[in-house]
């Protein structure tokens, strides 16, 4: 049974564009679409038999948004199975709860305003710090047809990366548009006293240069082997590599100006309950120009 794509439900104008932003994402993959709303309301409030006109406005509420979530989904595409439920907890924890059974979580829209540091929401944000499947937090609605047909996924240093790499072609195989794999790199930096590559007695120029090139060689060939498998598996993705020397999360802010997703890896280390989102998906979270999905995997 394939597993659905989970969108939390609020009934505010962000989670109603998450929900036709999953639709539409439900559609490209064959998914069933399960909504969630959670509503903590049986906490504060006598529980009730759920049948009469005297329920308790929390519970008439909940019930209320998911149904008319449900009802948006359906009208939107009909032919994608679509459940909806109400959940007795917090935002948070019901999503966290649903991830493992979910193909991915669709916690809602980024919002936009004058502080950029705040344009992210804390459910959000710790969701995709924590969550033990795929997070995508989408953009505006101009943004749901795709305007570059382009999915960009950035190539970091954990060998557990790969997983990012094979969410991003699959998301490009699904719609049809073409995977750039992007690699930060850096120049080494030498101390002004320490002697360079160039002063050293007796030593062959070329070896200099060769050593200078070397992290640029090193970023392409990390691109080599990341997308290796892609290649066996999407053979149908057009897929282009780009190696750019600077500091990560600039490169990748940067490449989001020309994609329609953008993908990351977030580690996960067994038996830690914090934020385990890093600096570079942090800095995207808030700040991409384009829908980005965090992919973790366990170190």
């Amino acid at each position: 049974m394939e597993l659905p794509l989970v969108v939390g439900v609020d009934g505010s104008e962000s989670s109603l564009l998450a929900v036709d932003w999953a639709m539409v994402e439900a559609a490209r993959h064959g998914l069933p679409l399960r909504l969630v709303h959670a509503s903590p309301w049986e906490r504060y409030e006598r529980v009730r038999p759920s049948f009469g006109a005297d329920r308790p406005a929390g519970e008439v509420m909940a019930q209320n948004i998911v149904a008319s979530c449900a009802e948006r989904a359906q009208l939107r595409d009909p032919h994608v199975k679509v459940s909806a439920n109400v959940v007795a907890a917090d935002a948070v924890s019901t999503l966290l709860r649903a991830g493992p059974e979910a193909f991915a979580l669709d916690t809602g829209v980024r919002g936009r305003g004058e502080v950029a540091g705040l344009l992210l929401g804390s459910v959000s944000l710790t969701v995709a710090a924590r969550a033990m499947c795929p997070v995508v937090v989408r953009g505006e609605e101009r943004d749901l047809g795709g305007s570059t047909g382009r999915v960009v996924v950035g190539v970091g240093d954990s060998t557990g990366g790969t997983g990012a790499v094979r969410f991003a072609a699959r998301e490009a195989e699904a719609r049809g548009w073409a995977l750039t794999a992007v690699r930060a790199w850096r120049s080494p930096v030498h101390e002004p006293d320490s002697p360079t590559a160039e002063s050293v007695p007796g030593e062959d120029p070329r070896l200099a240069a060769d050593a200078a090139g070397a992290p640029e060689e090193q970023a392409s060939a990390k691109l080599d082997d990341a997308l290796r498998e892609v290649a066996r598996e999407s053979p149908e993705v057009d897929v282009s590599r780009r190696a750019v020397e600077g500091p990560a999360h600039r490169v990748l802010l940067d490449a989001s100006a020309d994609a329609d997703l953008i993908v990351v890896g977030a580690q996960r280390r067994h038996g830690h309950f914090g934020l385990q989102l890093g600096s570079v998906a942090h800095a995207l979270l808030h700040h991409s120009a384009c829908p980005v999905a965090v992919v973790p995997h366990r170190v």
